[in-house]
């Protein structure tokens, strides 16, 4: 069971000592050092809860294991604890380095230096990216057009942004053809699961990212790879943040179906839900009907949209007008 639990998770040299300590059913404190190798070995297991002393009458205080899964309990406690510090120290960081704009000139050209900056490394593009979005405090916003310059595959698949697991609100604009793509319908679900806003637009003529209302990046190039710039002027990201609400408001959001779907209603039923993202099973419940029925509603659907996905499904209901 120890083995089963702990091995792997935590060092090879505190695992034998837990091993020594569960094995003998503990020790006395005083032998403790010499039964587990060293003073630190002692110290490591209490301090991470995979041990405890318990006081003995007229003798030194026991040491005793903790049973495994309490002890990985409290493994993981430990270390969920730690990289939650790491991570806060990790973000202040980057939010230093974001916001951190040399001193301007008093005027002239030297006045804008620090406010615009030309990258043209597809590395440091990356770099950047990464760094706006877990500078972002507030706000993460984004415009996804359906340029790349790499093949669309299983390696784009990405972690949603750190953004959507801090109380950030994030919304993202992708263009229409985006959402068709089941690589890339995978990543816009994924996001929505953990609080993104999205939105379909036929047509977007650029890629942008954008931190509050502090910094955006933008792209040289159709696909922003080959160029982009970084961009601090408080007006430009704010004229940079009002287009974006502009294309917001004109954008389809997902999940919501118009009243005048030209679908039967027992299709618009589960077209609906399905946008939603609830399941076979969900759906028969809610619309009291057999998972059965559920399945070949949502053949019919597939067919007649001409998809494969229920993402899919959603995303092509929106490039006809049937979802709003």
């Amino acid at each position: 069971m120890a083995a089963q639990l702990l091995e792997g998770i935590i060092p090879d040299e505190l695992y034998r000592a837990y091993r020594v300590l569960l094995d003998g059913q503990g020790c006395s404190s005083d032998q403790a050092m010499e039964t587990l190798g060293t003073a630190d070995l002692v110290t490591a297991l209490l301090d991470r809860g995979m041990a405890y002393r318990v006081p003995e009458p007229g003798k030194a205080p026991q040491l005793i294991p903790a049973p495994p899964h309490l002890a990985l309990q409290a493994v993981l406690a430990e270390m969920n604890q730690r990289l939650t510090d790491e991570h806060e120290r990790f973000l202040a960081g980057h939010r230093r380095l974001v916001e951190y704009v040399p001193a301007p000139a008093a005027s002239g050209q030297d006045a804008s230096r620090g406010l615009i900056q030309v990258v043209t490394e597809p590395e440091e593009i990356t770099r950047l990216s990464g760094v706006l979005v877990n500078a972002a405090r507030h706000d993460w916003l984004t415009l996804e057009n359906y340029l790349t310059d790499r093949p669309i595959d299983d390696t784009m698949i990405i972690a949603p942004p750190p953004a959507l697991r801090s109380g950030v609100r994030c919304r993202t604009i992708y263009e229409s053809r985006w959402a068709e793509h089941p690589v890339v319908a995978e990543n816009i679900v994924g996001a929505a699961e953990l609080g993104e806003e999205s939105r379909l637009l036929g047509g977007i003529g650029m890629k942008m990212k954008l931190a509050d209302a502090s910094v955006a990046l933008l792209p040289l190039g159709p696909t922003g790879m080959t160029g982009a710039v970084l961009v601090r002027s408080p007006v430009i990201v704010a004229a940079l943040r009002e287009y974006f609400e502009l294309l917001w408001e004109r954008a389809t959001p997902i999940g919501t179906v118009r009243p005048d779907n030209p679908l039967s209603e027992d299709l618009r039923e589960v077209l609906e839900l399905l946008a939603q993202g609830a399941d076979d099973d969900a759906i028969a419940r809610r619309l009291k009907i057999s998972t059965t029925t559920v399945r070949r509603r949502f053949t019919m659907l597939r067919e007649q949209l001409g998809v494969t996905s229920r993402f899919a499904a959603g995303a092509a209901a929106v490039r006809r007008g049937w979802i709003q």
